[in-house]
């Protein structure tokens, strides 16, 4: 099979295709023509063929988007990832399932999800009784993130029912974006409490789930497995500034950004994870900024949060200062950067077959 490479944007990232392998079946089913749309949009259809190809983040969201705006459809994430779960995975989805319970196999999922891609995160949070299973894009400037955040959610359910069995019902789905203008596609397939406008994409459910004893756990297996993806995480894993990135997305919100309080988190005194960090060139308050700087562009675009909201919500002591903080950044208030995308996602139209460039296409590594 002839592989075709693309030039990635800086600090892109492959990601495996298996999140998205359903996508020509789901064209078809919406009567779209999976080989006419996929050209149109620079894209090999014969990567769909092979579920260990890679492509690069952005491109990835750069195809949803022309498939969007193709068949009108705007739940084509949701639609897609209803047919995802840990098969998608590679050995990350073996490890999972093999893990001796469901705490176990989920801590297994947010350390290893970074051989599967590394432009987005997953979470794992216990408060009070209940469970946070959540979904982080750390990659700025992605199209179609939204659809991107509902098929993680999607296809997070469909990994605890794989997990827990048919009986599993979660408490909450959450969509860090506004509630679109059809939500019965959300409601028929999660059959829960939508929360849209959410701080994050994330299923809630009951921490008792956490327990659950998993009927196919294989120590043997699970250490072959798990010596396997050690192996990958030194081979591919050395980017310890974008550890910190991945960190800082959940550790901002949560109020715990401060040096010391993640250095503690790899175990680290503070002096140590600034010496790391200078090593590559780069220092904590930069990282900072440039995570807070990302979130605050995705929430004005995607949600109806107002600036008060997202000040706190990127633990700033007020409106004011984070206004400071954004004009510092973009040159730009928040509310004139929002009205701005705004006018211009209005005003966009679907790309020409020959401005778009090719996706990236190689062996995924944790196939």
């Amino acid at each position: 099979m002839r592989q075709r490479t693309a030039t990635s944007e800086p600090g892109d990232s492959p990601i495996g295709i298996g999140p998205i392998l359903p996508l020509p079946q789901v064209l078809r089913s919406l009567g779209a023509d999976p080989a006419e749309i996929l050209s149109e949009a620079g894209v090999d259809p014969e990567l769909f063929n092979d579920p260990r190809s890679r492509i690069s983040f952005a491109a990835r969201g750069r195809l949803i988007a022309h498939c969007v705006a193709r068949t009108g459809c705007q739940h084509l994430g949701l639609l897609v990832a209803q047919q995802v779960g840990l098969h998608s995975l590679g050995l990350v989805g073996l490890l999972v399932r093999y893990s001796p319970d469901v705490g176990t196999a989920l801590r297994n999922l947010v350390r290893y999800f970074q051989l599967h891609g590394r432009s987005a995160v997953v979470t794992l949070a216990v408060e009070g009784g209940s469970a946070i299973f959540g979904y982080h894009i750390s990659q700025a400037h992605v199209e179609a993130i939204d659809q991107t955040g509902d098929a993680a959610v999607a296809a997070m359910s469909n990994i605890m029912r794989t997990l827990c069995g048919p009986d599993f019902k979660p408490a909450e789905a959450w969509f860090a974006h506004r509630t679109p203008e059809d939500v019965h596609p959300f409601r028929r397939f999660f059959q829960v409490h939508l929360r849209f406008d959410a701080e994050q994409y994330a299923l809630v459910f009951s921490a008792a789930w956490l327990s659950r004893t998993l009927p196919e756990a294989d120590p043997e297996l699970r250490r072959l497995l798990q010596k396997e993806l050690d192996t990958l995480e030194v081979q591919h894993g050395d980017d310890f500034p974008q550890q910190v990135r991945i960190i800082l997305r959940t550790a901002i919100p949560a109020g715990s950004a401060k040096e010391d309080q993640v250095a503690a988190l790899f175990s680290m005194h503070s002096r140590t994870l600034h010496r790391r960090l200078n090593a590559f060139g780069t220092s904590y308050q930069g990282l900072l900024d440039e995570t807070r700087h990302e979130i605050a562009c995705q929430m004005l675009a995607d949600s109806s949060m107002d600036i008060g909201e997202i000040a706190a919500f990127l633990d700033y002591a007020d409106a004011r200062s984070f206004i400071r903080a954004f004009r510092r950044w973009s040159d730009t208030t928040p509310a004139r950067w929002r009205a701005k995308r705004a006018a211009r996602k209005v005003s966009a139209v679907p790309a020409r077959a020959d401005r778009v460039s090719p996706l990236l296409k190689v062996r995924d590594l944790t196939a």
